[in-house]
């Protein structure tokens, strides 16, 4: 008895969507309160989908302990110490003491507004995932880099630094959000979106695994709103959204967790 030839495996592997929203510097006990009473009386159309929403600092533990238990709280940064002089940071030893499993770092607003370079940020994803939290690394290009068709290049310098500093990828989700459609009402094309992620998935393959190029989560974030959510869902590797100003409205950001059933009918 022979035994047929031995076909190559070809890693193919289910990303459940995800949606998280950014709240930013925004919100207030009572707007808070008003947003998760909505989203704990929402019904989604599927559980297929992780939700993790991301207030300010200062309303984290009072987020947390009111929100429905199917959606996780993020903080929207951390630093890469334990503790220290450090004014103003918080540590990913201190969200976790306080029940906070997740973390958004990378936001172009860190890297333009507070000048947080590539290593920085490397060191911080490093840091947050080795004291047991869950990243959302973003990365993203600027119009001027995009109009000067170096979007890929601008992105893999991201993506290098992020995967220097990262030996285990289960805990990682990638956000991929082009500066130049962050609160501009601009939008990527379904189609452009889909072009970045392929591209980036494809980095992923040649640079760290099969495997992880087929696991991680590849996000969409830039101007995501009900109207353009399921149209974007549709797309092979987008994996779900980063959601900024329209996660504030319960409306909006339910609507786009429910964009999540148009990919488990895929």
């Amino acid at each position: 008895f022979q035994f047929p030839p031995t076909k190559k495996s070809k890693i193919r592997m289910t990303r459940t969507f995800f949606v998280g929203g950014n709240w930013k510097m925004n919100g207030s006990n009572d707007a808070n309160k008003k947003l998760v009473d909505a989203l704990n009386a929402a019904k989604f159309e599927t559980s297929a989908v992780e939700i993790v929403v991301a207030p300010v600092s200062l309303y984290l533990t009072t987020v947390s302990s009111t929100i429905r238990k199917d959606i996780a709280v993020a903080s929207q940064n951390s630093y890469s110490e334990a503790k220290g002089a450090f004014t103003g940071e918080i540590s990913p030893d201190m969200l976790k003491d306080v029940g906070i499993n997740w973390v958004i770092l990378g936001h172009s607003e860190r890297r333009d507004v507070f000048g947080e370079s590539d290593e920085v940020i490397g060191k911080k994803v490093a840091y947050a995932l080795k004291s047991g939290l869950s990243v959302i690394a973003c990365i993203g290009e600027h119009l001027e880099e995009r109009d000067a068709g170096k979007t890929e290049e601008v992105l893999f310098k991201q993506m290098a630094s992020l995967a220097k500093n990262i030996s285990d990828w289960k805990n990682v989700v990638i956000a991929y959000e082009p500066v130049w459609a962050i609160g501009t009402g601009k939008t990527a094309t379904p189609a452009m979106a889909q072009e970045v992620h392929l591209a980036l998935r494809k980095w992923l393959k040649e640079n760290v695994s099969e495997q992880v190029a087929e696991s991680t989560r590849i996000l969409y974030g830039g101007s995501v709103k009900a109207a353009n959510a399921k149209e974007l869902a549709n797309e092979k590797d987008v994996d779900g959204f980063l959601v900024g100003g329209a996660s504030l409205i319960s409306d909006e950001f339910i609507a786009i967790i429910n964009s999540a059933a148009v990919k488990s009918k895929l």
